[in-house]
């Protein structure tokens, strides 16, 4: 039996509905408060059947944090898939960070350990490769350090610690480190963001950019992943490098809405971090814009994704056709 964790969000959901068109008995978990309804609801954007679909997994209520309902889910499984995680760039929310991402993965590392589990199969992130120099594509060699390293992809680079610690206890491992994650269904959080920004119309864009994959892709990869006698290594996934003036450009036209036309400076970005340190503040809500987010946006990574295409038979999904299927999906919810 399969397991798959954070199967409420974007990769998890994407990855249960092809496990369930493949006829793979599955298990996920949930935490308490989780919207199972809305699992369905992206089943229902590729198949006409998505509650049948939804009908074939075994749902079951474990926390990362809590042991014994772990260990209840880890019953008679063979394979896992870790795709949970806390997503925040907020520097408070580190210590929640380190919980969820460090400790629930070691966690599930243990539980793979002591059922001994044919393969755990993990999902970092492209903040945990290492920064190349100027005009070089990062690659899986690069050594990573902490300076100008958000809260989030540190906690997760302590994860993949974890995660080699299961390599050493037999347990054979592969990490993807994807980067943005393009998929319909979150307009609120991760990529969704650049659709709920883009319908806005902003004239400016923030400078920089990054590395972008087709949800579908990195589902594609971890099944391959998965099957095929591949253990201990780790793969960079991204199919374009793009700046942020061309995706938010993509999805502005898609939308029907104006592109945006004048890059931010960095003064400027300065004195919006501080606008929205203040507000922060006053409201609680979620930081947007820290040091390190202005130190990323000045020096921008593009990614080599060269160590994957020669270990699996696959062909990147055009992003432009990915961000037309969500762009239509984003005008009818919205």
């Amino acid at each position: 039996m399969i397991l798959v964790t954070g199967g409420t969000g974007l990769v998890g959901s994407h990855l249960l509905l092809q496990l369930a068109q493949n006829k793979e008995p599955i298990r996920a978990i949930y935490r308490d408060g989780s919207n199972l309804k809305h699992v369905t609801t992206i089943f229902s954007y590729y198949v006409e059947n998505p509650q049948e679909l939804f009908d074939k997994i075994e749902w079951v209520k474990a926390d990362l944090l809590n042991i014994p309902a772990l260990e209840i889910a880890f019953l008679n499984i063979e394979y896992v898939y870790h795709a949970a995680a806390f997503i925040s760039f907020n520097p408070k929310k580190y210590h929640q960070l380190k919980k969820v991402n460090v400790i629930g993965t070691a966690n599930i590392v243990n539980l793979c350990i002591a059922n001994s589990v044919k393969k755990l199969a993990y999902v970092s992130t492209i903040g945990t490769i290492g920064r190349s120099p100027k005009n070089k594509k990062a690659t899986e060699e690069n050594e990573w350090k902490e300076d100008h390293t958000n809260v989030y992809a540190l906690t997760k680079y302590k994860a993949e610690m974890e995660v080699w610690r299961a390599s050493q206890e037999n347990v054979p491992v592969v990490i993807i480190n994807p980067g943005v994650i393009i998929g319909p269904g979150f307009w609120e959080s991760g990529s969704g963001a650049f659709f709920t920004t883009a319908n806005k119309g902003y004239s400016y864009y923030p400078p920089g950019g990054t590395g972008f994959i087709a949800v579908m892709d990195v589902v594609k990869i971890l099944e391959q992943l998965m099957v095929l006698p591949i253990q201990n290594e780790r793969f960079i996934t991204v199919s374009n490098n793009l700046s942020f003036k061309e995706i938010l450009s993509f999805i502005a036209t898609n939308l029907g809405k104006n592109t945006p036309k004048k890059e931010l400076k960095i003064w400027q970005l300065q004195i919006g971090r501080y606008a929205d340190w203040l507000i922060c503040l006053v409201t609680k809500k979620e930081r947007r814009i820290t040091k390190n987010s202005i130190f990323s946006l000045q020096n921008r990574e593009i990614y080599s994704s060269e160590k994957i295409l020669k270990t699996i038979a696959l062909e990147f999904e055009d992003i432009k056709k990915t961000i037309d299927f969500c762009s239509e999906l984003y005008k009818k919810e919205r």
